[in-house]
């Protein structure tokens, strides 16, 4: 570890993983442990009204511990991860600037490594006829017609990014529309600078995948429980943006709210969206070298909140030894 590099960034202690694995539990403890405060690194749960569908944590949940960026945008504003970047940074300074320890955790893996790997985005262009021509497009045509567009435009664009997900697909046709240019030479040009924060990753993984699955339907199953068909009625009867209305829980439960298929068959699209989504996290977060993998279902005598403590306070007392 470099003491030049470290002695005047921010600490971090990055919690991320799959959805349903624990992240909230485990930030919270880790927070109450070290005296610190969580910055949220979801793409949803920024949004006001969208509690359920997004697992939004609860007060009952967050225990007290103070969680930023949280609740806070209306659904019909977009939200980019350049904003979260501004947002989340402004965070960090003030929580550290108070003494108390910086903890990020969510599974939206590209908020967590632009926030803490230094990214720097282009400005990119905005127009609003365009996207919404594009809307209707997606809504008449389906999604197949505009990957192949966009593919055949940009074919190296293929695997850089989620082309199943709806707003990042609009989005890429959006700006190769407006420019000219290839999204994937645009990613290209993003720029790592240098952090202003020293991380320390902790990823939660399962040996037993299964283990995973039965947890996420589980809660799923806990949502509809929790009104999770009414949240989706009030959503849909309300504007929405590209960005909100991409979350996993309402676009699934669409097809019964229409009376297009049963209760039981949109339950289980919903339960296998949610898999699929775990599995991309999963493959995102395990591509980082620094990440230090916490599994849930490892047969150890001490507890999650044990073995996630031990490696936090190893890294920090090596943080202190480096920069004394």
């Amino acid at each position: 570890m470099d003491t030049n590099r470290t002695q005047n960034k921010i600490p971090v202690i990055a919690v991320v993983g799959p959805t349903a694995s624990g992240k909230t539990a485990l930030a919270v403890s880790l927070a109450k442990a070290l005296d610190g405060e969580v910055i949220s690194a979801d793409s949803m749960q920024i949004y006001r009204g969208m509690d359920i569908a997004t697992a939004k944590p609860t007060p009952e949940e967050m225990a007290g511990v103070r969680h930023h960026l949280l609740d806070f945008v209306d659904p019909t504003e977009t939200y980019s991860v350049k904003q979260f970047c501004v947002d989340a940074g402004r965070a960090a300074k003030d929580i550290a600037s108070r003494g108390k320890m910086v903890i990020v955790a969510g599974g939206t893996g590209l908020y967590v490594d632009a926030l803490l790997g230094g990214l720097r985005f282009e400005e990119e262009p905005d127009h609003t006829e365009l996207r919404q021509t594009l809307l209707s497009r997606l809504e008449t045509e389906g999604r197949e017609p505009l990957i192949r567009e966009l593919l055949l435009a940009d074919p190296d664009l293929e695997g850089k990014i989620d082309l199943q997900n709806d707003r990042r697909l609009l989005r890429a046709l959006e700006v190769y529309f407006l420019t000219g240019e290839k999204p994937s030479v645009r990613r290209s040009r993003a720029k790592t600078g240098e952090s202003d924060y020293d991380p320390f990753y902790l990823g939660l993984f399962f040996h037993d995948r299964q283990a995973l699955y039965d947890r996420i339907s589980l809660r799923v199953d806990r949502m509809l429980e929790a009104g999770l068909l009414d949240e989706a009625i009030t959503f849909y009867q309300s504007p929405s943006s590209a960005t909100a209305v991409a979350a996993i829980g309402y676009k699934e439960l669409k097809p019964y709210l229409d009376g297009v298929i049963p209760l039981a068959a949109t339950v289980e699209n919903l339960k296998t969206a949610t898999r699929h989504y775990a599995k991309r996290q999963l493959t995102w977060f395990g591509r980082n070298p620094d990440l230090v993998r916490l599994y849930v279902d490892e047969p150890d005598a001490r507890s999650l909140e044990e073995r996630a403590f031990a490696k936090a306070e190893q890294f920090l007392l090596q943080r202190r030894h480096t920069n004394a």
